[in-house]
């Protein structure tokens, strides 16, 4: 079996499963409680934001717990697009982010906010310029994800944040879940002011992420209750999972740069197998640097994307066609359209996604079943082309 679907969740560390259940079992109490495993719960809890803080270099105190990355995009665009609309009630991103952006900002604009979403270019980059271009004195929001979780892009988020930092009233939001643990990232010196994260992207549980909030910052909390997380998200913290989500990035963390060269090893020799396979084309830049080290994205064009996926799926390779958050996997895909694609390419998108414990052999296994699947499809496109032909 050979699992290349990390983009959409990861395997757990053995040692994180084996953290949460030994805190499940032995730290059950409620870190608001005030007797002692109330207290121990508690402690647990800090000690954990402590390991996130000491991974990504922030104060604790940055750190609001959540239920994922969903929840941390919806926290961080409604929180501020609802605090600082007295400003204004221009916001701004781009076309190609995951759905927990989109979908808020669609929401955001029926209840009248103006949203400009921006063009990216043929390999999936925002230009700078392009947003310098769309900031007027209404705007008070700017939300760019990190690395687009379908092809793979990296956004210029340093570029961008240096530019932000001449508009002081922009709040600089970034959906980091598919960049943490994968690239370097500092907040302080990117001068975001708001930065998503899941901890089921790089090795931790399901269900658990966190919104990273720059000092002074200020939020209009979602959820309203008991006050915990200091007010900016109520309800009982899971600590079990918060304590895995903090092993599994310390984890993730260690001997980044020597697990990012080796990223990078593993997408270079699986993008020149995919270039040897006339029939397939290399989504994104050409751009060593441009791409994320775990994502290749490329299309069989006039055939579904998700027949290519069981085809694989039946020689037990797994890989995936969009988001596992899209609606639908037969809808062409919105990201692609946007680089430019046509129709017939956008529904005919896959995504290769893995991690620093694969090896070249692996690469090499799923390029062979990938040109078996090929060959054997091929056949059908020919078909398919000669149908519409006599049509015609």
């Amino acid at each position: 079996m050979l699992y290349l679907d990390n983009a959409a969740t990861t395997p757990p560390y053995n040692e994180v499963i084996d953290t949460i259940a030994e805190v499940m079992k032995v730290h059950y109490g409620n870190p608001s409680s005030i007797h002692g495993l109330g207290v121990q719960a508690e402690k647990l809890l800090q000690s954990a934001k402590e390991v996130i803080a000491g991974a990504l270099g922030v104060m604790p105190a940055s750190i609001i717990c959540t239920s994922g990355g969903t929840e941390s995009n919806n926290l961080a665009i409604r929180g501020a697009a609802y605090q600082y609309q007295n400003r204004g009630k221009h916001l701004i991103t781009t076309q190609i982010e995951h759905p927990s952006v989109k979908e808020v900002f669609l929401s955001l604009e029926r209840e009248g906010f103006r949203v400009t979403y921006l063009p990216v270019n043929r390999n999936g980059c925002l230009e700078v310029q392009t947003l310098q271009e769309a900031l007027c004195e209404d705007t008070i929001l700017v939300s760019v994800m990190y690395v687009n979780n379908e092809v793979g892009t990296i956004q210029p988020i340093q570029a961008i944040g240096k530019l932000l930092a001449k508009h002081p009233k922009v709040v600089f939001h970034v959906d980091a879940v598919q960049g943490i643990a994968k690239l370097p990232f500092s907040m302080k010196e990117w001068r975001v002011d708001l930065c998503s994260v899941s901890a089921h992207k790089f090795r931790g549980p399901k269900g658990v992420g966190f919104l990273l909030r720059r000092e002074g910052v200020q939020l209009r909390p979602q959820l309203v209750g008991g006050g915990q997380e200091n007010g900016f998200r109520s309800g009982t913290e899971n600590v079990p999972l918060i304590v895995g989500m903090a092993k599994a990035l310390r984890l993730s963390m260690q001997n980044l740069p020597e697990k990012l060269e080796h990223r990078y090893r593993l997408r270079q020799h699986l993008v020149n197998g995919i270039l040897t396979i006339p029939e397939l084309t290399l989504m994104g830049s050409e751009r060593h640097e441009e791409m994320a080290p775990h994502i290749v994205h490329f299309a069989f064009t006039g055939m579904k994307a998700e027949v290519v996926v069981h085809a694989l799926e039946q020689r037990q390779v797994y890989i995936s066609t969009k988001s596992a958050c899209a609606s639908d996997a037969s809808d062409p895909s919105e990201v692609m359209l946007a680089l430019g694609c046509t129709r017939e390419q956008a529904v005919s998108g896959l995504r290769v996604s893995f991690s620093d414990e694969h090896q070249i052999e692996d690469m090499e296994q799923f390029l062979l079943a990938l040109r078996d699947v090929v060959n054997e499809l091929s056949p059908m496109l020919s078909k398919s082309t000669a149908r519409k032909g006599q049509q015609k």
